[in-house]
């Protein structure tokens, strides 16, 4: 675990309290751990449907998963990680970049990871393998804030680093963990690997699907409508006589 030193190493002072979008993650997790540890297995269904099944994705078109596993947790530790490190580094990136670039980043960050790691998995022969977790997203994060603010000063255990090691540390763990530990550790290399490119890359940065998928429906509403009133005046203007008074 981690925690920011030096206060006024930082580009910016925080204006306190918790931003929508961190507050909105912290109480969506908090609440699925809650309902899940309390339920004591039975909606193990419900929950298997929202978790990341490669092959349920692809066969069944589950394509809610992407989004959804980011907030199923199984272990304690790893939610207390996640909700940790989203709460200490994605605040700063909140109060930068605004709620809506924030949640985007962030959804980006862990469905990115999932669809690579369902070709992956697919490619190992492993489709039925389950992945949970916010994880990738919160990599991505860290390697966001690493990104912007590289020699800010964090206490890693006992021992203060700078941001950037810090984030290379768990790079190096995870890449190394992703030889025992199986496929799924490559969900958390491309959170980190996204966050990375997202800030030093403007072509990354500026990819926004959302509003990519907007003006390709608006393009395609325009066309079509040009077709339909070519069609309307080539049927009146071949059935009616042409007003020489009209240009």
């Amino acid at each position: 675990m981690s925690i920011s030193t030096r206060s006024y190493a930082r580009p910016y002072g925080s204006r306190g309290g918790l931003p929508r979008g961190i507050q909105g993650l912290l109480i969506a997790n908090a609440a699925m751990f809650v309902l899940g540890f309390f339920s004591r297995g039975a909606l193990d269904s419900v929950f298997a449907i929202l978790a990341l099944s490669p092959a349920r994705f692809i066969r069944s078109l589950y394509l809610w998963q992407p989004g959804t596993y980011l907030f199923v947790h199984a272990s304690i530790w790893e939610f207390v990680w996640n909700m940790l490190a989203l709460w200490m580094f994605g605040r700063e990136l909140e109060e930068l970049w605004g709620t809506r670039r924030f949640l985007r980043f962030f959804f980006l960050s862990g469905s990115g990871a999932a669809l690579l790691l369902v070709l992956a998995e697919y490619v190992a022969g492993n489709p039925e393998s389950i992945t949970i977790g916010t994880t990738a997203a919160v990599y991505g994060i860290l390697a966001a804030s690493a990104a912007l603010w590289p020699d800010r000063d964090v206490i890693f255990i006992f021992f203060p680093m700078k941001m950037k090691y810090f984030v290379a540390v768990i790079a190096g763990v995870d890449f190394f963990l992703s030889y025992n530990a199986g496929i799924g550790q490559i969900a958390l290399l491309t959170g980190l690997a996204f966050g990375f490119f997202y800030v030093k890359s403007p072509r990354v940065r500026g990819f926004n699907p959302m509003a990519a998928l907007e003006s390709n429906y608006k393009a395609w509403k325009l066309k079509r409508a040009k077709r339909k009133f070519q069609v309307y005046l080539k049927k009146h203007g071949s059935s009616s006589p042409k007003d020489p008074w009209v240009n």
